[in-house]
């Protein structure tokens, strides 16, 4: 199916250039990926607890050098790469996580993603998630809807019962009257395809529990909110990304009512 005629309304004018440069590198990374996917490749323990593979640094050395060969001027801020200060001073940097969700790309689950996009004064313009296991792209650009293998997205409307995936602990605290109207959804350990199920109505609404970072969400929260959602923070307000602190807090995405519980949720728990 081809894709819809991209336009810049909502968005800075050469936004929209970005674009396919995002779903080229990304599409091409997925497959570097691909190529180690169900073959055992070398593992890495980052800081003891966080695992890293040969894949995600071979899908991380071709975005940076793909990207950046395209757009000298831009930052580059990656979960592979030691963070270089001197992308603060870019006008626009490279938000990527070359494997979303490597634990689960290592045990052998479909639902990892590579993730990029293009941020700007602590907003994402342009946003790709390649989920080449699963046969699926994402894309969004500002004022121009969320799309899924070409096909516009969006979340799906609350009805009296809904999915929920996150911690147990932080689903818990949503109030009684709530509780019997949810459902717990299966898990995923990529962060950002959890967003992306949002955005294509196959679950309502998650839990970010603190310490997500930048390249977790960047892209997929841009491609939740042209599907009509939203990813914020206790304060209700949306995560700035590429500035000096590149780690969040606690987050609630959903939309509705729902979301707005979720929000509470999570302003409680510094209270």
């Amino acid at each position: 199916m081809p894709e819809p005629e991209l336009t810049t309304a909502g968005a800075p004018s050469d936004a929209a250039g970005d674009l396919p440069l995002l779903q080229d590198a990304a599409r091409e990374a997925g497959l570097i990926a691909m190529r180690y996917f169900g073959n055992s490749p070398q593992v890495w323990m980052k800081g003891g607890t966080s695992p890293v593979s040969e894949a995600d640094h071979a899908a991380d050395a071709y975005l940076r050098r793909t990207l950046l060969a395209a757009r000298p001027d831009y930052g580059w801020l990656s979960e592979e790469t030691v963070d270089d200060p001197a992308r603060l001073s870019a006008r626009r940097t490279f938000v990527v996580d070359p494997i979303d969700g490597t634990r689960g790309f290592l045990e052998g689950q479909r639902t990892w993603c590579v993730s990029v996009a293009v941020v700007e004064q602590g907003r994402t313009l342009a946003g790709v998630l390649e989920c080449p296991a699963m046969d699926e792209t994402y894309w969004a650009l500002p004022g121009q809807g969320a799309f899924r293998n070409g096909k516009r997205i969006a979340v799906r409307a609350l009805g009296d019962k809904a999915e929920i995936s996150g911690l147990k602990q932080l689903i818990d605290l949503v109030p009684a009257g709530w509780q019997k109207r949810l459902t717990r959804a299966p898990y995923s350990p990529s962060l950002a395809y959890r967003l992306a199920m949002i955005a294509n109505g196959t679950l309502d609404a998650t839990f970010v529990k603190p310490n997500a970072y930048d390249w977790d969400i960047a892209a997929a929260d841009l491609i939740l909110r042209e599907a009509g959602g939203r990813l914020l923070d206790p304060n209700g307000r949306a995560p700035f990304y590429a500035g000096e602190v590149t780690r969040h807090g606690a987050l609630a995405a959903g939309s509705g009512e729902l979301l707005a519980v979720l929000v509470d949720v999570i302003a409680g728990l510094d209270a």
